[in-house]
């Protein structure tokens, strides 16, 4: 007598197909056998189809492992939405910094017209460094941002200036320069990196700004003396929850919480204050 290696019932020596399963018992034979790799595949398969259809039938019909389930899915889609953010941060860092190694300086917060109105912005002007040449090249540097021919270009605005974990950005950029006197970008002109005596990574150049409504092309970026604290509506803020992400001009992206104290991020603003910063 053998024993069946299916179902492990005892079967005669000459029966080729057990009486008890139905199984051949060449299918369970050492490797030389034919049919034991596809017979192995398909009880796996089997197995995962019921395990698959046991945990549907526990998140629709039972109600209390889908909601456990839940958060678990959206703190993971945000995690990724905010990796997305993050790296749009760093990309923008990398065109401001090729900026400079073309011109020698990073680009102005803004180019105005001979009687000093703001005209252009720097994210119209880091556009072939982001790979928008064609829309670099159909913007019109004749007229002003809402011209006749540039405001058909704002529903152009590149996925990069838009933050994943908004759904409704429109023509607004999530995205704006840190502005003032003694900031990376400031009214008097263009500086360049070596006018960052506090340090490329003790200061900050570019910070989401999910509230203020600023449409991508505008020359209009953060005052920080009009707006310095974080979360603030009409300052940098976020779509995600507890803090904002800023780059800073050494091309590293930090995410500073709103608890922050002010005296430090008013000291992470400036380029040139020799403030100590601290942790941050």
């Amino acid at each position: 007598m053998n024993t069946c290696p299916a179902c492990a019932e005892q079967i005669p020596d000459d029966v080729a197909t057990c009486p008890h399963c139905d199984v051949s018992i060449y299918e369970y034979a050492p490797g030389e056998r034919r049919g034991a790799g596809g017979r192995k595949t398909s009880m796996l398969l089997i197995v995962g189809l019921i395990i698959a259809g046991m945990l549907g039938f526990l998140v629709v019909c039972g109600g209390i492992p889908a909601a456990l389930l839940l958060p678990a899915v959206q703190q993971a889609r945000e995690a990724a939405r905010r990796s997305q953010c993050k790296n749009n941060l760093k990309q923008i860092s990398l065109a401001l910094h090729n900026y400079h190694d073309q011109y020698g300086t990073l680009p102005p917060a803004m180019v105005a017209d001979k009687d000093g109105k703001p005209m252009h912005s720097w994210r119209v002007l880091i556009l072939p460094y982001l790979g928008e040449q064609s829309l670099y090249k159909d913007y019109d540097f004749s007229e002003p941002w809402d011209g006749p021919n540039n405001s058909r270009l704002l529903t152009r605005m590149p996925t990069v200036y838009a933050c994943p974990s908004n759904p409704t950005t429109g023509t607004n950029t999530a995205y704006a320069g840190v502005f003032g006197e003694h900031c990376v970008f400031r009214a008097a002109g263009p500086i360049g990196i070596s006018a960052i005596t506090d340090g490329t990574s003790n200061t900050l150049m570019v910070g989401e700004v999910a509230k203020a409504g600023i449409p991508w092309m505008k020359p209009e970026d953060i005052d920080i003396k009009i707006q310095p604290v974080l979360g603030s509506a009409g300052g940098f803020s976020s779509f995600h929850a507890g803090g904002v992400q800023f780059v800073m001009c050494d091309g590293s992206v930090h995410f500073l919480n709103l608890s922050l104290p002010q005296q430090t991020v008013d000291a992470l603003y400036t380029r040139d204050g020799n403030e100590k910063v601290g942790d941050f």
